[in-house]
């Protein structure tokens, strides 16, 4: 494949009719106003422009969308039934012990209470004992450096499941 050739995936997603791309696009991530901006980029000609797209759409969210798009993941350790994104991103946590699941359930509460919304953490690839020592690491944070955090491990999920979007039978 030629640099100058769209990938099949993404050309693909780029000649979705517009319901059906913000469906795929809320598929990937439940902020409406990162969606309708990834949408108003099409058409992409390739992969790198497609994720500066979506890192550009992700750092420019408002608080409001920042918490619509954390709402539409589940707690860590306990993937969305019938999820297979959530059970795919949170397979760390799959083997992990009776004790871990207790653990990762109190912390994630302690976190919810202290900032108002759910952990974030991009979870492909790590270990339930990695996803356990971020979060206490996260919990001393301030508020606002939280945030930030937030946002950059949404961009990193963000760009994963558009990688998975893209990548579907191509």
């Amino acid at each position: 494949m030629t640099s100058t050739s769209t990938p099949p995936g993404l050309a693909r997603f780029n000649d979705l009719e517009e319901r059906a791309a913000l469906a795929a696009l809320h598929e990937a991530c439940a902020s409406a106003e990162w969606g309708r901006r990834i949408l108003a980029g099409r058409p992409y000609a390739g992969l790198d422009e497609f994720y500066a797209a979506s890192d550009a759409a992700t750092a420019g969210l408002g608080t409001a969308d920042l918490e619509e798009a954390m709402a539409g993941h589940p707690p860590i350790g306990r993937p969305k039934p019938g999820d297979p994104t959530s059970a795919r991103e949170q397979r760390g946590m799959a083997g992990a012990s009776e004790a871990l699941r207790a653990e990762m359930l109190e912390l994630n509460l302690a976190y919810q209470e202290k900032f108002g919304h759910v952990f974030l953490i991009c979870a492909t690839g790590r270990t339930g004992e990695q996803m356990r020592d971020a979060v206490k690491e996260r919990m001393g944070n301030a508020p606002e450096q939280e945030r930030e955090i937030v946002r950059t491990e949404l961009g990193k999920i963000n760009r994963i499941r558009l990688a998975r979007l893209v990548e579907e039978d191509a």
